[in-house]
């Protein structure tokens, strides 16, 4: 169990560190607070549309993983002494 609990936990930091990597690549709508960081000014240096739309994806992958692996993690801390 304890090996269980060690993994979700690297799991829960590298995906927690990933997440707020991607979610500041991630380009700006426009009009929130990513123009009051300067967001606004950089359109020239717009990605391709292919490319921002993989990194949507994996943002949004990385927050799925990190969901689960909280959820699992709390599951084993409940359920995980009963088991043995």
């Amino acid at each position: 169990m304890d090996i269980l609990l060690i993994a979700l936990q690297v799991v829960i930091v590298v995906t927690s560190i990933l997440c707020i990597m991607f979610v500041l690549l991630n380009k700006g709508k426009g009009g929130g607070l990513s123009d009051m960081f300067g967001g606004g000014m950089t359109q020239s240096l717009n990605t391709s549309g292919a490319a921002q739309k993989n990194v949507v994806r994996i943002t949004t992958v990385l927050a799925i993983v990190w969901v689960l692996a909280i959820v699992g993690y709390a599951l084993v801390l409940r359920f995980g002494s009963a088991v043995v």
